[in-house]
């Protein structure tokens, strides 16, 4: 996958972006005084192959001119009903506030649908809250049983309309 959202470019995981993505992912959740976990909530980011591409996820990254700035990825999981988690939206500050988040929520979104999932969760925190606000003005319904433990919010949006 590769797609532009300005002089953005959203594309696919490559070994090489691992130490990179999960210093992006611990620098937003240092910012807002979350902690990075590998061990734990995190250790995905560390095993991109095993969480994501061996399962049917997807892993991408955000670069501009050559710099990583941000991450997006989905996965299947066994809640719900033939359904995917939205995983590792994060953008480091300089990213934020050009609508990169709505485009890369959109993009995740769009190629869900093309794979016919049915459902799409999403876990986050009350903390992260221009998080929240995207995805309650995505059409995400808030939901019952958080599963990672630094989350207190969890929002599922149905795919498509059920027959």
């Amino acid at each position: 996958m590769q797609v532009r959202y300005k002089d953005f470019l959203i594309r696919d995981w490559m070994v090489g972006d691992r130490s990179l993505a999960a210093e992006v992912i611990r620098s937003v959740l240092a910012e807002y005084g979350l902690g990075w976990e590998p061990e734990g909530a995190d250790r995905d980011v560390l095993q991109v192959e095993t969480y994501y591409q061996a399962v049917g996820g997807e892993f991408w990254v955000i670069e501009q001119h050559g710099t990583l700035l941000g991450t997006g990825a989905y996965y299947p999981i066994q809640r719900g009903q033939n359904a995917v988690e939205i995983r590792k939206m994060y953008l480091l500050p300089e990213a934020r506030g050009q609508g990169l988040g709505r485009f890369l929520l959109e993009a995740l979104e769009s190629t869900i649908a093309t794979r016919n999932f049915e459902q799409i969760w999403i876990e986050t925190a009350s903390v992260l809250a221009e998080a929240v606000k995207l995805y309650e003005s995505s059409g995400y319904k808030a939901a019952t049983g958080v599963e990672t433990e630094r989350c207190d919010r969890v929002y599922l949006k149905k795919v498509r309309s059920e027959e």
